[in-house]
């Protein structure tokens, strides 16, 4: 095996003279690396920041050409780590790129609580944004000999997830040492430190509920019951948790509002190993009853990847009527709807589903299962 992956979106076509470059994602899935990687990959003089610096703080923020102008004479590409932490950057980027000649800007937030709002506005027309996930499997091919050997480690995949530390960790125990630090000292902290909370226990415990409906749909009233919190401080806290990079939404397709369920979403981890780092829950396939959730999450996490990886757009749903009728993934692109059914044994059972759509031509249904999925994620 290696022990380099290299991201789909490490593409220096991505930098643009006074356009900025926007890199988000969760905390740990390397940000930073690939930052590094393009600015190295460009010519001129770099200037490398972090937003946790006060100086660097001080300075962006000050929002005067007078300050900035000579901050940065000469500099032909800006890149800041950690840019959320700077008040109001979106602003002050929007100064920097309509003023600077020549000067092309990169920078990372793992945060959209204050890099989404902060840079929305402001860099209308101005700005690049990508989505980094952890790995997706079209990367770890890579680390394989082929997709063959790539399959017979799916497991690793559903257990331990594929944060970059996670995947290249040589041994169990490293690999659950690595999840449970994730977890414990970086996801959680940033959520307590984002939203102002004194105590962690509601929101965590929230985040376990959610950790074994993991795929089902949810019901926010339900969810308050058992937490013992109001149905409004769950939904913000379910949006704390999306913005946090930990969860991540579907929401129902409706082709006909009278027989569609549509007051319920599904909620999915970003990250298999985050989600069993949540729960403690480590062991191995044939020794535990949640398999389909946990290839389930995997594959509708792998979509979401690859359409961040690739830069293509398309819209993602899940489809249930009131006569128990479902189907799993509806991807719409172009005119069409494709519909797939995930089912981690290759032997399951698809029901027929009556599903059809006025608005756009439906395909044959996918199924998508543990021995075929890497058709459907490496092309």
């Amino acid at each position: 095996m290696k022990n380099y992956i290299k991201r789909k979106l490490d593409n220096p076509s991505l930098l643009r003279k006074n356009k900025v470059l926007v890199i988000y994602g969760p905390r740990r899935v390397g940000k930073t690396t690939i930052m590094d990687s393009l600015i190295g990959s460009t010519g001129g003089q770099i200037k490398r920041v972090t937003g946790d610096d006060i100086s660097v703080q001080t300075t962006i923020s000050s929002r005067q050409l007078e300050v900035l102008e000579p901050w940065l004479s000469g500099i032909s590409l800006l890149a800041i780590d950690e840019a959320h932490e700077i008040k109001e950057i979106g602003k002050a980027l929007k100064l920097i790129v309509d003023n600077i000649e020549e000067i092309t800007v990169v920078i990372t937030g793992s945060s959209s609580f204050n890099i989404e709002q902060a840079t929305g506005e402001p860099l209308v027309g101005r700005k690049t944004v990508v989505h980094l996930y952890p790995f997706a499997q079209q990367e770890v091919l890579s680390l394989y000999s082929n997709a063959y050997e790539l399959r017979e480690n799916l497991v690793n995949y559903l257990v331990f997830g594929s944060y970059p530390e996670a995947i290249l960790a040589e041994t169990i125990n490293e690999k659950i040492e690595t999840i449970t630090g994730i977890v414990n000292s970086y996801l959680m902290k940033d959520i307590l430190a984002f939203a102002n909370l004194r105590g962690a226990l509601p929101i965590f415990n929230l985040l376990k509920l959610l950790a074994f409906q993991m795929g089902s749909e949810v019901s926010l009233n339900e969810l308050s019951d058992k937490v013992g919190i109001d149905i409004k401080t769950v939904g913000r806290y379910i949006e704390l948790l999306e913005k946090s990079f930990i969860i991540k939404r579907l929401t129902p397709y409706s082709p006909n509002r009278r027989r569609e369920i549509t007051s319920k979403n599904k909620y999915y981890f970003i990250d298999n190993g985050i989600r069993n780092g949540t729960i403690s829950q480590f062991n191995g396939i044939e020794n535990r009853n949640d398999i389909g959730p946990l290839f389930e999450n995997f594959i509708v996490m792998e979509f979401f990847k690859k359409q961040a990886n690739d830069r293509a757009y398309g819209e993602l749903y899940f489809w249930r009527n009131y006569d128990k009728q479902e189907i799993d993934l509806l991807l719409i692109k172009d005119g069409y709807i494709q519909p797939y059914e995930i089912k981690y044994n290759p032997k399951a059972k698809i029901k027929k589903t009556s599903f059809s759509d006025n608005n756009h031509e439906v395909l044959p249904v996918k199924v998508i299962n543990s021995e075929n999925y890497l058709e459907f994620l490496l092309d």
